[in-house]
């Protein structure tokens, strides 16, 4: 017997606009699920069940308007909710309740949404794991005893579990894409200046963008709609091409031209042993276009140079934490090793940084120009256990989290879309994605494939946790 959450989020939306759904009835399924699922998951770090509740029923008072009428969302724990505790992953911020909503917040409100709370992050959103001092973490629903990810890995975890039928993110490095792939999850990372509220074009490098992660590609396309019009673009630059997204689900494959590696930018700096799991999902996904019609060729991309680049700007960016000497002895060894490590560096050493992050989106750009998108690994190595990523030692906890996933960061600093779809299943029966990366502006084309990608895996089996 099918319940609520099996329904993906457009079927859950058309069922609330016939009314054969209510959004207080809809919230309450997803609140009872949270209650009874999540002390195992670590999804959640605070629920709103009588706001949620409150603002179901206001909605239901009304005929249903905006996009996302009556649909169950949550926050990610770094966007703030105005008297909702924001705690930044960090003890530092356990008593922060902000005044005012974040824009993050704000646009899904005003298309509707009903947020049901905050999910996981680990502190400051800096890792791509999502274990922190003031949460527990947040765990793949596939395999409990494994990380789901990060930073928006309680956002995945929710999606992946059946406790929200989709969520919106953030991703400075991966933060989307690395959680959606760990657990089985479409995560879209869009071009940088597409998302008005969270363009990338304002901080250093221009990497942190806000997206979505969803069950479907269809459904994450319709949230990215919905945070591409929810605010005017504030700066004169804004990404090429134009959405709405949802449109481009079902164009096909066809025509488009695709280009295969599993070479990854951080391949002469750090120890990268691409899973065979995570092959075989390339050479699987590569087959597959092909088999739509597309132009699918493997291309020799040698960059350069990107290790040191990036681990400068990275670290640019945590110093730009107002956070004091005393305040540095409380956060987390990778926190406070990110930041002291930043500060330390020179005004000459971080213009060059930028310079040559520059030069290498250029080069970047350049060798995937010839393509409609780039196929690559998601990730290089499966879900790793809670507790894999050293809690001590911060540069060694910086080299595993660019083990498990060099495909990522790269695609920032580029400022280009990409989208992560599982393709496959490995021995345990855990879903395995791939990565697609656009043009600049590229979403419709990367969306286009990524559903061609799952309409010929066809569904996909769901974590055990669903049923219960």
């Amino acid at each position: 017997m099918s319940e609520l959450h099996d329904l993906t989020a457009i079927e859950q939306l058309a069922a609330l606009r016939t009314g054969e759904i209510g959004p207080v009835d809809l919230a309450g399924h997803y609140l009872d699920r949270i209650a009874r699922l999540d002390a195992g998951l670590g999804a959640f770090v605070e629920v709103t069940a009588d706001a949620a509740t409150a603002r179901a029923r206001s909605l239901a008072a009304d005929a249903p308007t905006g996009a996302l009428w009556g649909l169950p969302f949550a926050d990610k724990d770094l966007v703030p909710r105005a008297g909702v505790p924001t705690r930044y992953g960090s003890r530092l911020h356990r008593d922060v309740v902000p005044d005012v909503t974040g824009d993050q917040a704000a646009v899904l409100d005003e298309a509707g949404g009903v947020s049901l709370g905050k999910t996981n992050t680990p502190e400051f959103g800096l890792t791509g794991y999502t274990e922190s001092q003031v949460a527990p973490p947040a765990r793949d629903p596939w395999n409990p005893a494994n990380g789901a990810g990060g930073s928006s890995g309680g956002a995945a975890t929710a999606v992946a579990a059946g406790l929200l039928p989709l969520a919106p993110a953030s991703d400075g490095g991966g933060s989307i894409r690395i959680p959606a792939a760990t657990v089985g999850l479409v995560g879209i990372k869009p071009s940088r200046g597409r998302v008005p509220f969270a363009s990338g074009l304002d901080s250093p490098g221009g990497l942190p963008v806000a997206g979505p992660i969803a069950r479907t590609v269809a459904d994450a396309a319709l949230l990215l709609d919905v945070q591409v019009a929810g605010r005017p673009h504030p700066y004169a630059t804004a990404a090429p091409g134009a959405g709405p997204f949802l449109t481009s689900v079902g164009a096909g494959a066809a025509s488009a031209r695709v280009g295969v590696t599993t070479v990854s930018p951080w391949d002469d700096a750090e120890d990268i042993r691409l899973d065979p799991d995570a092959e075989r999902a390339v050479a699987v996904a590569a087959a597959l276009l092909a088999d739509a019609g597309s132009a699918v060729e493997a291309f020799d991309w040698k960059p350069r140079g990107y290790a040191e680049m990036f681990t400068t700007i990275w670290r640019t960016s945590a110093a730009r934490m107002n956070l004091s000497d005393a305040e540095l002895e409380l956060v987390e060894p990778i926190t406070s090793w990110l930041v002291r490590e930043g500060r330390r560096l020179t005004g000459a050493e971080v213009l060059e940084a930028l310079a040559a992050a520059t030069a290498f989106e250029r080069e970047t750009i350049t060798a995937f120009a010839p393509f409609d998108a780039v196929l690559t690994p998601a990730l290089a190595l499966p879900a790793q256990p809670v507790g894999w990523f050293d809690a001590d030692d911060a540069a060694r906890n910086f080299s595993q989290q660019v083990q498990y996933a060099p495909y990522s960061s790269f695609v920032n600093v580029c400022g280009l879309p990409a989208v992560v779809v599982p393709v496959t299943l490995d021995g345990s029966g855990h879903p395995v994605s791939v990565q697609l990366i656009g043009r600049p502006g590229g979403e419709a084309a990367i969306v286009a494939l990524a559903a061609e990608l799952e309409g010929r895996v066809g569904p996909l089996p769901r974590p055990d946790v669903w049923r219960a």
